[in-house]
């Protein structure tokens, strides 16, 4: 059987921790309309995984020590996204431990980037 596609998974049964785009704005030192224009030139992806919540990023998309994005994660969504992917499966996808040892999200965090986009890489051909 195949797996479930991944904009039909629980977004909030994979990702734990969420912020909203102000504390995101906080966390980078940069206004919330910058961390919008962060999400739309996927630099960051948002998600709604509550209904009724308003968007939110995973937690672990921000590198708090050095208020940046985790490193390689801008350049991970944006093959994703020119590969057909919206934020919801970019999320999913990264959050998952399906293909790597571990969730693509902990091998970023760990700069084991390189890794993650050639399992990215992969899925153009879903």
């Amino acid at each position: 059987m195949s797996e479930p596609h991944l904009a039909d998974l629980d977004l909030a049964d994979l990702v734990a921790d969420w912020i909203d785009w102000d504390r995101a704005a906080e966390l980078l030192e940069v206004t919330p309309a910058k961390v919008r224009t962060m999400v739309r030139d996927h630099e960051l992806a948002s998600a709604v995984p509550v209904p009724g919540r308003g968007p939110r990023i995973p937690a672990l998309f921000v590198d708090e020590e050095d208020a940046l994005p985790v490193k390689g994660l801008p350049g991970l969504l944006t093959l994703m996204h020119d590969n057909g992917f919206d934020d919801r499966e970019c999320i999913a996808w990264i959050f998952l431990d399906a293909d790597l040892p571990g969730r693509p999200i902990d091998a970023l965090r760990e700069n084991r980037g390189s890794e993650v986009k050639r399992r990215a890489q992969a899925l153009g051909g879903l």
